[in-house]
């Protein structure tokens, strides 16, 4: 996925959201932040995506420019419409959205995750490929273990001693693997 591919969702999900600003969660918030990031980061074909002020109309996004939808088909892209608890993101995740808002998105914007909030988001789903993007993350320098290490005092208590085990499991193989 291009920037571009990302700010052609968010127009079109805030058309059909009746919507200005939409949250975007998933592996291409990293598109945010980084207009053009290592290719090996911009794989997945979708955006995990939900409206701010209305959030229940992400089920509306995902019927509509979902996953084998005429828009995915046509473009090879597609939007999957999430609600707010999908991540577990640390306390203050809001406070560094970064927003995509240009003459592509014409008016909609999208916050993106800030990496290391996406970082983060990552560990906590703690899938074989979420570990994988993280190191991914590191290798290209997009975030640092310290500024990782220094969020997890922002996770609900209940997630602590996991993400702190998987963010130094994570660490240990991307030096082990030349990372």
């Amino acid at each position: 996925m291009k920037r571009a591919d990302l700010e052609h969702i968010i127009r079109a999900a805030g058309n059909i959201a009746d919507c200005r600003h939409l949250v975007i969660i998933g592996s291409q918030a990293i598109l945010g932040s980084c207009t053009n990031p290592s290719p090996e980061l911009t794989v997945s074909q979708e955006v995990d995506i939900y409206p701010l002020e209305a959030p229940e109309k992400a089920d509306l996004i995902d019927g509509s420019i979902g996953e084998k939808s005429p828009f995915h088909e046509t473009f090879g892209y597609y939007a999957h419409g999430v609600s707010p608890e999908t991540a577990v993101l640390p306390a203050r995740w809001r406070e560094r959205l970064v927003p995509v808002c240009n003459e592509n998105t014409r008016g909609v914007t999208g916050l993106c995750l800030s990496p290391a909030d996406l970082a983060i988001s990552k560990l906590m789903a703690g899938r074989r490929k979420d570990f994988e993007f993280v190191r991914l993350m590191l290798k290209h320098r997009l975030v640092s273990f310290d500024t990782m290490e220094a969020l997890l005092g922002e996770l609900p208590k209940a997630h602590l001693s996991t993400a702190r085990s998987r963010l130094e499991r994570c660490c240990l193989d991307a030096s082990e693997s030349g990372s």
